[in-house]
Order: C-alpha cells, then structure tokens, then sequence
C-alpha cells in the first residue's frame, strides 16, 4: 500500500488569526436524533437558522466508471456507502456506531475528490472514524477502490452535498473534526456566493463539532483563503488554533496531492487555516 506521509511532503504553511503564514515541518441511521436547527432539505431554507448557505459549491461534470470500479462499486458501496442525493431517503441522523461497528471519534471530509487525502490521514490514525461526503461518484469509486486495495476498515462514504450532510445527517455535537481541502475557489465576484465555506456554513459547522474539536481548511486560491480566514475568526465558538503548540485531536498533517503540486509548480502558495472549539475551561 503505497501511503506515504514522510517528512518530505509535510511542510505545511498554517495561516495565524493576523494574517501571516507559519511552516509546521512536523507534523447507519438513527431517527431518534434530530438535527436541528435544519427545517428540511432545499432552496427554501437556504438562508433560514443557519443564514446563508450555498446552495450550489460545486460544479456539474459526469465521467463513467471502468469496469473494475463498477463491480467495486456493487460489491462494496452496499456497505461502505449512503446516498444523500436529492430526494434520498436519508434524511435522517446517521448511526454511526452502527455503520463502522464501535464507538470512535468522528472527522468529516467534505469534498473528498478521489480520496488521497482521505486515505492516507484515515491510515495514519486508525482509531478514527472517518465519513468521506463528495458529489461526484468517479471520485467516490476511486476512493472506494482504493479502500478496497489497501483494506482500510475506518473510512465511510457518502455522495451529496457537504451542506446538506451537515444539515440533515450530522447531529450537534458529534464531531472532533471537520476537513475542506480545496474548495472551488470560485474566483469570479459574481460567483463568490456559491463559495462553500460561508459564514453560515462556519456556523454549522463549530454547532456539530464537539468541544475541542476542529475545522482544517486548506487552499491554494489567496482571495478564498482571505474570505475562510474572516468567515472562521467571525464565528464566536471557533478559536484560531496552533498545531505547534495546541493539542489537537485529529491530525493537520496530510500528503501532498498531484493537484497541490501541480499548484505549488504554478507558483501558487497552500494556505491551511485551523480552528478549534474551546472547551469549557479554555
């Protein structure tokens, strides 16, 4: 299995609350809980408890599974997999100690691409659970093979909208972390209200971690790091953290992807930004 997180790959830039950079060389469902304050599923409640919320933070593409990632898919997703899609069923909280079997701290990937990230930081701390949330299912199917390979028992998936997971499947309370690896930047003005990472999204978010637990962002689009940056310090149960000094309960430290170093090679900077909900006597 070839999951590498060497020392090499791992100088990451961690953005402070000032502004400035810092380099760290080391580094099923259950009906009984709601998860309010969600009214529902939708455009109509886009902008209702939580204030704005994206309806739309991805763009529309289609690819066709291979062979082997098709008879993957229909031996493993059964299993491995929830579909939270438009009118899907699932629409209530997950079990999740049903769905991977125990009882372990829970980190949310939204976005998860083909699942590099996912699989190497899911390998590296095994005693996580690991719930990967991604729109396209060619992305999905890799990372599902790839779990498949490399025999990797803590990464669940689902295909939907991070919004709508966060809304209607995840609980208050319920997760020691969150990911966000390289959202569309959405570069254009008129284009920046579909950009993820809101304020509004920042606030469900820090309502579902749990005390100490964390949101990791990162991108490689300086304008979004920006407007992550003021969204996360604006929200008041969030705290900006320092993972060389804060003990964390997940790790900040993730491989290096083809994407991020064909951005590194373009001369584009990584900005990783680290909050954590205090706890009671922070």
């Amino acid at each position: 299995m070839d999951i590498n997180l060497g020392q090499e790959r791992l100088h990451l830039r961690f953005m402070s609350d000032h502004g400035q950079m810092h380099a760290q060389p080391e580094v099923g469902l259950r009906p009984d809980s709601p998860a309010s304050p969600s009214t529902g599923s939708g455009a109509q409640d886009r902008g209702s408890a939580w204030g704005y919320l994206p309806a739309t933070s991805f763009r529309s593409r289609r690819a066709a599974l291979s062979s082997a990632q098709q008879q993957t898919w229909e031996r493993r997703w059964p299993a491995l997999g929830v579909d939270a899609l438009g009118a899907s069923p699932h629409r209530v909280p997950l079990d999740t100690r049903a769905w991977f079997g125990r009882d372990a701290p829970l980190v949310l990937e939204i976005g998860c691409g083909s699942g590099t990230s996912t699989l190497a930081m899911a390998h590296a701390e095994p005693h996580l659970d690991v719930i990967a949330v991604e729109i396209y299912r060619r992305g999905l199917a890799q990372l599902l093979c790839a779990i498949d390979s490399a025999n990797v028992t803590n990464i669940r998936l689902i295909r939907g909208n991070g919004i709508d997971v966060l809304k209607d499947l995840v609980t208050s309370n319920s997760l020691s972390g969150v990911r966000v690896f390289f959202p569309d930047p959405w570069p254009k003005v008129r284009h920046h209200k579909r950009r993820l990472l809101q304020p509004a999204t920042i606030a469900l978010i820090a309502d579902r971690l749990i005390p100490a637990g964390v949101l990791h962002a990162a991108t490689d689009h300086p304008g979004y790091a920006e407007h992550i940056a003021a969204a996360g310090d604006a929200e008041p149960r969030l705290i900006r953290a320092d993972p060389r000094t804060d003990s964390l309960p997940i790790s900040v430290v993730r491989p290096t992807t083809k994407y991020e170093t064909k951005a590194q090679d373009a001369g584009s900077a990584v900005s990783e930004l680290v909050w954590r909900k205090p706890k009671s006597d922070d």
